[in-house]
Order: structure tokens, then sequence, then C-alpha cells
């Protein structure tokens, strides 16, 4: 009997879910050339959906050839429709094969990565009332070009919420609204690189995205360790000048430590003694569970810290809105920069994002979310403590991720394969590391997309996973 999982609490369409699934078991062979196919009565029977979906995905299959009508006899797999040795070639590699992939949370992979918000609470409603009220009252300047900096009613209202929340200091006409975080570090590279060996001070481990922003600019990364509290000051490069130094100092990425007071003075001594600036990438400091946010660093010394942040984490990475706050030096050359990047980010959202803040709707969503993703923390490190008592847990007062520590336990290629095999996927802290053999046995594990039961269920698959690789290793 064929049988998949079919997940209708995802967006796909059911008749696309089904292609889906036939389609990579005739490529993985699972169902070989020549297999009859059950009847599309069958086979909705079988998976609970109605007939006409099945029927419109045997179509798809016959129009591109993997399966193929016999009169009198039924619907059979194609000759020619798989690649040849598909399946010796992913056990030869040690891959998990098609079968064993799909024993995930609804027939994919429970993903604990990390900085992915909670999709299904974004304000919706709100925000489609909004919008339309927006295109409605909106005049007729917006639907043309606009400036490059941003609409003065999101930078406006943007001003008086970082004061607020963050200890921003700053004035509208200091900030720049960017298309996401990335084009603001971009320019930002672009801006300060002005030489012919331009080299950028970066927190190791950090994400690769980050890396590849700074190396795409053509700097050199210059990698500055990262402990429990995050970026080491003493470890900065002496008698090397950096165009600047990048942190991320309310909730490192990906060990999670919130930079102590005592190391925000020694970076900005730092950078007032090679007269450089410190970039601050504040992307998730919304949420912190344990005690205060703290305070940005741009508050201490505006004139050398430039601040970035986005709407990604707290909304949605779909509203590709992120912003920068300059020293007012750098304001007109980075105001250049963007109107040469992509003229401007798109002042419909702006305004509409302007008014969902202004009418309080943003702190609102905020504090709802701090809620339930507090929730799903505690479902993590109660899940993690229960499976995995011996392993410590990092980086947990804050954000949407945390990082465990499994003392023996290598997360090598082989191990994330044989982990991913077990229907989870986590991230090795390694991967993020420029400086290798560091965080061997640490995971990044993010929850903030994660329902609670997943999360419960992805630990303990977590678990067999290990005991399994403990095992084999003769450890256990």
């Amino acid at each position: 009997m064929l049988w998949f999982a079919i997940d209708r609490n995802i967006s796909t369409p059911l008749t696309a879910q089904v292609y889906e699934q036939l389609r990579s078991r005739i490529l993985s062979q699972e169902l070989a050339e020549g297999d009859r196919l059950p009847s599309s009565r069958e086979l909705a029977g079988n998976i609970g959906v109605s007939r006409n979906v099945v029927l419109e995905a045997y179509e798809r299959l016959t129009a591109e050839g993997f399966i193929e009508g016999r009169p009198q006899a039924g619907t059979f797999v194609a000759a020619g429709s798989s690649f040849e040795r598909m399946r010796e070639a992913e056990q030869e590699r040690g891959a998990p094969s098609a079968a064993r992939r799909r024993t995930g949370d609804g027939g994919r992979a429970i993903d604990f990565r990390a900085a992915h918000p909670a999709a299904d609470y974004f304000p919706r409603t709100v925000w489609g009332r909004l919008a339309k009220e927006v295109c409605l009252d909106a005049p007729e300047r917006v639907f043309g070009y606009t400036q490059a900096e941003g609409v003065p009613e999101l930078r406006g209202v943007l001003s008086r919420y970082l004061l607020q929340a963050r200890g921003v200091r700053c004035h509208p006409d200091q900030i720049v609204i960017t298309t996401g975080a990335t084009q603001a570090l971009h320019l930002i590279t672009e801006l300060l690189s002005d030489r012919s060996d331009p080299c950028v001070a970066v927190e190791d481990p950090v994400t690769d995205e980050m890396r590849t922003i700074f190396t795409y600019a053509g700097s050199t990364v210059l990698p500055i360790p990262v402990d429990e509290k995050g970026i080491i000051p003493e470890k900065l490069p002496a008698g090397v000048k950096p165009d600047f130094v990048f942190v991320i100092p309310s909730h490192q990425f990906p060990l999670g430590g919130t930079l102590p007071i005592q190391r925000r003075i020694q970076l900005l001594e730092y950078a007032r003694q090679y007269d450089c600036c410190i970039v601050e990438d504040d992307y998730d400091s919304e949420f912190t569970y344990e005690g205060a946010a703290v305070h940005s660093m741009q508050g201490l010394d505006p004139e050398r810290v430039i601040y970035v942040g986005t709407f990604s984490k707290i909304l949605s990475p779909a509203l590709r809105i992120g912003y920068a706050v300059l020293p007012e030096r750098f304001v007109a050359d980075y105001r250049r920069l963007k109107w040469f990047a992509d003229r401007h980010t798109s002042a419909l959202e702006q305004l509409i994002l302007a008014r969902f803040m202004e009418e309080g709707y943003f702190e609102r969503h905020i504090r709802r979310m701090k809620k339930i993703y507090r929730k799903r923390r505690e479902a993590l490190v109660s899940s993690l403590r229960q499976e995995l008592p011996q392993a410590a847990i990092l980086g947990q007062a804050a954000g949407m991720h945390l990082v465990v520590e499994v003392p023996g336990v290598r997360f090598t290629e082989a191990l994330l394969r044989r982990i991913y095999a077990e229907g989870v996927q986590v991230y090795a802290v390694e991967h993020y590391a420029i400086c290798k053999g560091g965080h061997e046995h640490q995971i990044v594990m993010g929850y903030g997309a994660l329902p609670i039961e997943s999360i419960q269920e992805g630990v303990a698959r977590l678990r067999r996973a290990i005991e399994d690789e403990l095992i084999v290793n003769g450890i256990k």
C-alpha cells in the first residue's frame, strides 16, 4: 500500500503535495520503473484527500513523462524517469534516504532553524486593514518616486521608538530605511571601505551571511574570538586599523551572549584609538526573558557607532524593511549609496508600518510574541533537560534560539546527517566559525517558528540520534 503524509496546515496546495511526494519517490527509485501505481480512488483513500486531487497530480506527472497509463492495466512508472544509481550514490555518501528524510513533522523534518519568527502569528487582519487605509488615504506623491532615505513618517516614529525601547539617540534625518538589514550592512561596508586593502573585524563565530556580505563588498574578514559574554576586546588586532568592528552585543549570534558594559567601553575606546567605527547589529533584542533588555551601544557614543536594525525577526522576513542609524557625517554619502542601490524601499509598506507603530499595534505585537516565544523557549529547555540532562544550555536569556553543548559528542557532518535521518534539522556552531575546531560539541537550536509539540518531539528524536551515534562509536 502506498501512503504518505499530507499537511493541511501549510500553504502548499494538496495537489502540489501529492505531486511532489510521488515525483520524489520516482526520482529516488522508491517507485521503480515499471511499478504499478494505485488507482486514483485507492490512493485518495489511503492519504485522505479527494479523488480529484490525485487525478490532477497524476495528470501532471503524466504530462511530464514520469508515469504512463496502459489500457486495461493501470498507471505505471515510466521508463527512464529516474536517475541511474541515485539511491546507491546517496548511500555511499551516507546521506539519509528519501524515505527517512520524510519522517519529520507532517512529512518534513522538524527544523530548529534560528532567527525564524512564528509566521502563523503575523497580524494579518490589522495589517490588511491598514494597507487598505494607506492605499486609500495616501497622497499621490507616495505612488511616485520617494526619498532614498525613506518616508519621513516612518523615520519619525522609528526614532521615537528606538529612543524609548533601545536607548538609541538620533534625529529622524540620521535614519536611512533599507531593504532589510542585509542591504544596510552591505551599504555600510561600501561606505567605510575607502582604501586599497579594506578589512573588517568580525565576531567569530558569526552567521555566514554576515561574512558573505563583507567579503562580497571586497573586505578582508579579521576573526575576533567570542565567549559566553560576547566579543573579547583584548583579541582585537593591535597595529591594524579595521574599517569597522562588527558586533552583535545584545544577543550574539550564534552563542547568545550579552556584552557587558565593561567590554562595551573597551570596544569604544579601541574604536577611538584607531579612529574606526563600530557597527552594531541589533536583530532580536526585543525578546528578552531574563532581566531587563540592555540598551544599545549606540546610546553610549552616537558619533562612533552605526546601529542596524530590521523588522524581519519581529514581524516577518517577507517585510523587507530594515534601517541604519548613522552619525551625521555619514548620512549624505549613505543616502547616495542607497539611491544607486535601488532608488528607495517600498513607500507603501513604509507607510503601513509607520501607521502600525503609531497606533500601538507594534508594541502590542511584541508583547504577544514575547509570551509565545517564552513558552516555546521553556518547552525547549525543559525537553533538553529531560532528554539530554548532560547537555549545557547557552544563550537562552533572549532572542529566538539557544545553543546546546553536549559533552563527548562531536557534531560532524555524519552525525548531522544521522540526526536529519531521524527527522530533525539542527545546525552546528562549527559551521558559523571562521577559525575551526573550537565549537565541535555545540549546536544551534531555534524555536521561534516551532509549536511546542514539534519542539518536544524534535528533542526526543535528537536524543535518539545522539544515542545511536554513541553506540556506533562504542561510547555507550
